[in-house]
């Protein structure tokens, strides 16, 4: 190797270098502030808690109310996704193995829908659920369901259209009908991409804010965020509560973050399957 390849090789290294510690430094600011007292964590944010007091996290739990929000996210995660994974890889599969103007309308139909911004209908849409009853949980399940479907459809037809239908073909000799063909055949296939739907959803529906905020509000049944958001404005601090804020995030983002780091292969070779075999 030359000089310059040297060169170029200390390079990159020194620029991954940094971006890990660019990535790294927000979770590292998290965890050693969850185990600070208030003044503490003012006067030294960066450095290590004097002592690991297990205390923050203890009271952050019981503030955020952790064991009933944690169900309710769960429940709320869980039951939105299974729904964007039945529909999206069903829908498609038709479109995908459907050769006509109507299919490609509605595939396009799918992916323009993830270009409108959720603000423009966001109101009418709470207002539209209340008025069928479905507000709440089911009504923000649906609504996860909903907005979830478009990049799940795209993920799903790029990796279908690798498929040889040849498998179906001989499936429905055997006398398969459709559900069938779809639950043995089409879906233990789509494996990878699956994955990458599941964990994507799973992310932006477990971390989002804003819909419990607008359809589930200060009830009983509030998922990990909304409960971080009433525990800290009724805390009755001036200012910033840092000593709840800091250990309560960590609490709500721990279940999740294990999840993707066991399955971040997973959603790397899904979204590969379906943007290179597509």
């Amino acid at each position: 190797m030359g000089v310059k390849g040297k060169i170029k090789r200390a390079l990159i290294v020194v620029i991954l270098a940094v971006l890990a510690i660019v990535t790294i430094f927000p979770i590292w600011f998290l965890i050693v502030n969850s185990f600070k007292g208030q003044q503490e964590i003012v006067a030294s944010p960066i450095a290590l808690p004097k002592s690991w007091n297990l205390d923050y996290l203890k009271n952050a739990a019981e503030q955020i109310n952790l064991g009933s929000s944690l169900l309710q996210t769960v429940l709320i995660t869980v039951a939105a996704v299974a729904l964007i994974v039945v529909i999206s890889s069903f829908a498609a599969w038709a479109i995908a193995r459907t050769d006509s103007k109507v299919a490609n309308i509605l595939f396009i139909a799918y992916t323009a829908a993830m270009l409108i911004p959720f603000q423009s209908v966001m109101y009418p849409l709470v207002s539209l659920m209340d008025k069928l009853g479905l507000k709440n949980t089911p009504g923000l399940i649906l609504m996860y369901g909903g907005f979830g479907i478009s990049m799940s459809v795209l993920l799903y037809r790029g990796f279908i259209k690798s498929i040889p239908l040849s498998l179906e073909e001989a499936a429905m000799l055997d006398g398969a009908n459709i559900f069938q063909i779809y639950r043995y055949v089409v879906m233990p296939l789509l494996k990878p991409t699956t994955m990458t739907v599941v964990i994507t959803n799973a992310v932006w529906i477990w971390n989002d804010y804003l819909l419990p905020f607008l359809v589930i509000g200060n009830n009983d049944k509030k998922t990990l965020t909304l409960s971080l958001y009433y525990a800290k404005s009724l805390s009755g601090q001036y200012g910033n509560p840092w000593e709840l804020i800091f250990p309560a995030v960590l609490l709500c983002i721990i279940p999740i973050v294990i999840i993707f780091i066991i399955l971040q292969k997973n959603i790397i070779e899904g979204i590969s399957a379906g943007a290179v075999k597509g």
